[in-house]
């Protein structure tokens, strides 16, 4: 693998739908039309971030942050409906055009040569468990991701693959840039990751777990995850190896699928790993509201990187062991152009065309006093 791979993904690792679910999984307020396959997320206050054990620096301090209402998908954009996209428009992803090295090289240490034209063709980077587990260094990503050439979202791990019989899995090998593309040609937008993470946590306010502080509560798997020894041997406890079927586990109290697990989601945020600890001064501690997150990157993962964007959910790769990266508060980043095979998005939406409900409307937990929010914070 040549040097300038990792930078596509640098990390990553930690880093709509085809059928409406059930209705009697989604308790949108019964006074709104529910936009297909939406759930509305009343406004009101949650905790956000984790001083747990397993918290990285980027996770704290947890704090409390005030939210508007809001509209998210249900699950995660599936195949299906990404090909409508598509087949509407005719658009080509990230990971289906020629890699532009000018771009490319302004992400990179000073002085990182040009790699020959084969490995500037069109690609996105594929798991590839490694052969040998006794030799496997757990810092060192690069030894299960492999640049493919062909690999896009119809061909998930390169020429001759399909997604045929994918219809309903999740998308992926998706940028933010194709993400961003979606949500826009479908009239919505990608979450906030305050959105992304206060819709996981539904019901489950400051939980470890999008459904609790249990892993396998009663021996119900809840998430499609890693079982077994990273990055060799998964022996897929909970029945899927790579992505499974949106909606294939149970639902959080608001009736959302897969807000852990499965693949990564991109949010619209900037990445910083300092963010929480800038928030809680600009507000003096108090409660943040409406955050739109940082104005601009500094992400020590790509320090060359001008812009990074937070992920959030972690994937079906994720294991203790590694990065447990499955609970709400963690993330992620990667460059706007960056594309991996566990990789996705869902969307929202706070202006559903004629479906729009009272924004003014509060939950009974949103009875609080607010301090300024951080929108306006670098």
């Amino acid at each position: 693998m040549v040097s300038w791979v990792p930078s596509l993904v640098l990390a990553c690792v930690f880093g709509l739908v085809a059928s409406d679910p059930p209705q009697s999984t989604l308790n949108a307020d019964s006074s709104h039309a529910r936009p297909p396959g939406m759930v509305w997320i009343p406004a009101g206050t949650f905790t956000m971030g984790w001083d747990g054990p397993e918290g990285r620096p980027d996770e704290r301090p947890a704090h409390q942050v005030h939210l508007d209402g809001f509209w998210i998908d249900a699950t995660e954009v599936t195949n299906a409906q990404f090909a409508e996209f598509v087949e509407a428009t005719g658009y080509r992803t990230t990971a289906e055009r020629p890699i532009d090295w000018n771009q490319l090289r302004a992400q990179l240490p000073p002085g990182t040569p040009k790699p020959s034209e084969d490995q500037l063709q069109p690609g996105s980077m594929v798991f590839t468990p490694p052969a040998d587990e006794a030799r496997t260094n757990l810092r060192e990503h690069t030894t299960w991701w492999r640049w493919v050439p062909g690999a896009h979202w119809r061909q998930p791990e390169g020429p001759g693959s399909t997604i045929e019989d994918r219809q309903d899995h999740p998308v992926v090998h998706v940028s933010w840039d194709d993400a961003v593309a979606f949500a826009q040609w479908a009239g919505k937008q990608l979450p906030s990751e305050a959105q992304w993470e206060r819709a996981a946590r539904s019901g489950q306010d400051g939980q470890r777990y999008a459904w609790g502080e249990a892993l396998t509560p009663r021996g119900v798997h809840h998430a499609n995850i890693w079982q077994g020894i990273f990055p060799t041997s998964d022996i897929c406890a909970d029945g899927h190896a790579s992505t499974a079927p949106v909606g294939s586990y149970p639902p959080n109290a608001a009736g959302l699928y897969d807000m852990s697990g499965n693949i990564w989601e991109w949010t619209r945020d900037q990445f910083r790993t300092d963010t929480y600890q800038r928030r809680m001064q600009a507000t003096q501690g108090e409660c943040c509201i409406n955050p739109t997150g940082p104005l601009n990157t500094a992400d020590p993962r790509m320090p060359h990187a001008q812009v990074t964007r937070v992920q959030k959910g972690g994937s079906f790769l994720c294991h203790p062991s590694y990065c447990s990266s499955y609970r709400p508060s963690a993330k992620m980043s990667s460059t706007p152009d960056s594309s991996m095979n566990h990789l996705g998005f869902r969307c929202v939406s706070t202006t559903v065309p004629g479906l729009t409900p009272d924004m003014s409307q509060k939950s009974p937990e949103a009875e609080h006093t607010y301090a300024p929010s951080d929108a306006a914070s670098p």
